[in-house]
């Protein structure tokens, strides 16, 4: 039996992306069922000659409002048959952990950075 590659079950369709337009950072993606959910858009990323967007699920929030930390969701860019962007989910997971690592470290350095700046003014004061 030959092995065919499958349709990734996680395909999304961006419905909305209004963060250049309005100031906002949410999204809204359509699956493959026609169920849509609401993201906060976090970065897009590029690993391996391939593009990445983070995205913060935001249906979680209610369930971890104690938590500071949400679901993070990292789904790959790709085209359809109509050059239209859908996201994929990244079944690999050595990939994942690649982009989401790639994500910490740049949080850390953005962090750092903003730490220096607080110093900084701190010893202008």
């Amino acid at each position: 039996m030959p092995n065919d590659k499958k349709p990734s079950e996680n395909e999304y369709t961006q419905v909305e992306l209004d963060e250049m337009e309005d100031g906002s950072d949410i999204i809204e993606l359509t699956d493959e069922d026609g169920v849509t959910s609401e993201f906060q858009y976090l970065v897009t990323l590029e690993h391996e000659g391939e593009s990445y967007v983070v995205l913060m699920a935001l249906d979680q929030e209610e369930d971890a409002k104690d938590d500071d930390e949400g679901e993070v969701v990292i789904l790959k860019i790709e085209k359809d048959d109509n050059g239209e962007d859908i996201y994929v989910s990244c079944d690999d997971e050595e990939v994942s952990e690649q982009v989401f690592n790639k994500f910490v470290k740049m949080l850390d350095e953005e962090e750092d950075d903003d730490d220096e700046e607080v110093t900084d003014t701190e010893a202008n004061e």
